[in-house]
């Protein structure tokens, strides 16, 4: 009885195992199709003080910025940013704790989304945050932040 037990011990484990690389497989194909269009990065999300940061992808569209859950399942973004819209608050270096969630070298930028969405903070590299602003500086005459 024992020995009956331990092999119905081992095909759950076994389940369990393949349930966990089937679940790391959705997530990096789910990746490499979200990276396709090209123009994505690394970036936190926090819609207030009070809320915890969300780990996901924003990708670059030309009239908007589109914010991916990094664990979801769906391929449609979870938060979409008009880049007309968009602009730059503040910015400053993640605190100690949010370093814990976020990593080293982060850095919070408070953006308005609209005037009356509450204003939003995205975490990202350096790096990224370059990107981020020369996104939001280049859009095509007629679009986005440009004057007119």
């Amino acid at each position: 009885m024992v020995a009956a037990l331990e092999v119905g011990a081992v095909w759950i484990l076994a389940a369990l195992l393949a349930l966990a690389v089937l679940a790391a497989m959705g997530i990096a194909i789910r990746r490499i199709l979200l990276e396709r269009g090209g123009g994505t990065v690394e970036c936190g999300l926090r819609r207030g003080p009070d809320q915890g940061w969300r780990l996901g992808l924003a990708a670059y569209q030309p009239a908007e910025l589109r914010w991916y859950d990094a664990f979801g399942v769906l391929l449609r973004p979870r938060a979409v940013f008009a880049r007309k819209a968009l602009s730059v608050l503040s910015r400053r270096p993640a605190d100690a704790l949010e370093s814990a969630s976020l990593g080293k070298g982060i850095v919070v930028v408070e953006c308005s989304a609209g005037e009356r969405a509450a204003p939003v903070e995205l975490a990202m590299s350096e790096a990224a945050l370059t990107g981020f602003l020369a996104w939001l500086e280049s859009a095509p005459p007629g679009r986005g932040n440009s004057p007119r």
